[in-house]
């Protein structure tokens, strides 16, 4: 969709329709009540018979209204006023971008950045109207036959400029919706489509699509003589070949990289230690790190970020076979550690350690790894909240920071040495689990061992990368979350 600014007021504005806000027990917004004026009163009546409350996500699409230029004036719920919530705006944005797609209407131009929602500018209600549109408006369609096209869609959609920056905003914001789509595309794909090699052929596309970004892949071979026995382990058992994928993204000549390392597990059967048949269709979500790792170099190479971010994914599939690992097996990792591996699912650890030691090369001002890692973290957190774990306080506090900025959020846990002997193991320098308790913590535990040269933080992403149920899919995050950390950071060095 195409987005645009505007600053004509709504009573003459000439799309196919606009946008204005109604509150809890009546109260109108400021272009609401200039409709209202203009209209000698109609949307006053309206919701005095009760067709609208004003509750957050409520919709009233009128039509014609009197002496008003636009054809259509869609009334939204924003609840209480002055009093708005994160929440309640982005339940409000959600409903009218489905509204006006089957509405019939063309353009539609947006007065919701008059809403006051407690600490958040126009600039971040623009960005977040697009990013939560653009998440309304998806639906996969890659392997489906039979798909019916909306007949008269929305295709442009204006923002009320009242501060002036309106404009860098929507760019933001488009951005960020076309790194979150694209990290959603890559995750809904099946196991059978996107595997490792597809995802190496996505990278190079993307190296193609941007001059800023090169890619490089590295195939079994080439990570052999690199000694990551670690991640090559848990590719003995698929028939697809692992592929290590770097994609550079060079936009402030000789400054030191951030280096995002994304978890590629294209399909997770867990190995020996198979998981249960239930829900396993979802299991080709265990690559949403590496998702959002391609979305986030799509959005700052489309933004031409001043920057240096490297993406290192490590990709593969984790099934059963002869030759696969076994629980009580050995393995050597790049860095030299050895590793007992007591149970086979957790498996993206694996991976992850390799990936974690290459990224060194890159001389990197920080590391961060996105992975769908745990199931525990789920339990700790929920599907609302990322876990977030760091070896430097300062990395952590501006992760923690850039999750409310871009209202992607993360929680912190610990990861205190007094987690450490659970991964004691009699046999090897490390064990791949720790046992029952604190599993999200002690997974972190394993991956920090591999992160003592330095600065680090890990984002378990198992909780929200997807969503079940009848609205099953990827979500996209924490895209926004990244995007917005690389531009405090950029705003922090200066």
């Amino acid at each position: 969709m195409h987005y645009f600014v505007t600053t004509t007021p709504a009573s003459t504005q000439q799309s196919d329709c606009v946008i204005v806000a109604v509150f809890d027990q009546g109260q109108l917004s400021p272009s609401a009540k200039i409709i209202n004026d203009q209209s000698n009163g109609y949307l006053e009546k309206v919701i005095a018979r009760g067709d609208i409350e004003g509750k957050a996500g409520q919709t009233l699409l009128l039509q014609d209204v009197e002496n008003i230029t636009s054809p259509r004036v869609l009334l939204v719920g924003c609840g209480k006023q002055d009093k708005t919530t994160e929440k309640d705006f982005n339940s409000a944005i959600s409903a009218i971008t489905k509204v006006l797609n089957d509405s019939g209407a063309d353009t539609a131009s947006s007065y919701l950045s008059e809403i006051n929602v407690k600490d958040r500018s126009a600039t971040w209600k623009t960005r977040q109207t697009i990013i939560t549109a653009e998440s309304a408006l998806y639906k996969y369609t890659a392997t489906k036959s039979d798909v019916k096209a909306v007949n008269k869609p929305l295709t442009q959609l204006g923002f009320f400029d009242q501060d002036g920056d309106t404009q860098s905003a929507t760019e933001l914001g488009q951005a960020i919706a076309t790194g979150m789509n694209l990290a959603r595309e890559l995750s809904n794909l099946p196991g059978n489509v996107c595997t490792p090699t597809y995802l190496a052929n996505q990278a190079v596309e993307l190296g193609q699509r941007f001059e800023s970004v090169t890619t490089t892949i590295l195939d079994e071979a080439e990570m052999e003589t690199l000694g990551m026995s670690s991640l090559l382990s848990v590719s003995r058992g698929s028939r697809e070949e692992a592929k290590l994928i770097v994609m550079n993204y060079q936009g402030a000549g000789d400054d030191r990289p951030v280096v995002l390392v994304g978890k590629g597990l294209t399909f997770d059967a867990g190995g020996i230690s198979l998981k249960p048949a239930s829900g396993m269709d979802e299991m080709k979500y265990d690559m949403c790190g590496s998702a959002s790792v391609f979305g986030t170099i799509s959005a700052i190479a489309e933004l031409n970020l001043p920057i240096n971010v490297v993406g290192v994914v490590p990709s593969s599939e984790n099934m059963p076979d002869g030759d696969a690992n076994k629980p009580g097996d050995i393995v050597t990792s790049m860095a030299g550690k050895t590793i007992e591996i007591l149970n086979t699912d957790a498996e993206g650890r694996l991976i992850l350690c390799d990936a974690l030691t290459y990224s060194e090369r890159f001389n990197p001002e920080v590391v961060i790894d996105i992975a769908t890692l745990t199931g525990a973290v789920i339990v700790a957190l929920g599907h609302q909240t990322t876990g977030l774990m760091a070896n430097d306080q300062d990395l952590a506090d501006a992760l923690l920071k850039a999750g409310n900025d871009s209202h992607d959020r993360a929680w912190q846990l610990p990861i205190w040495d007094d987690y450490q002997p659970q991964l004691d193991s009699n046999f090897a320098d490390i064990a791949n689990i720790g046992g029952k308790g604190a599993g999200s913590i002690t997974a972190a535990c394993f991956l920090s061992r591999f992160t003592e040269n330095f600065t680090w933080a890990h984002l378990d992403i198992a909780g929200t990368a997807w969503v079940s149920g009848k609205d099953k899919g990827a979500t996209g995050r924490p895209v926004p979350l990244l995007v917005q950390f690389l531009l405090n950071h950029i705003e922090t060095k200066k």
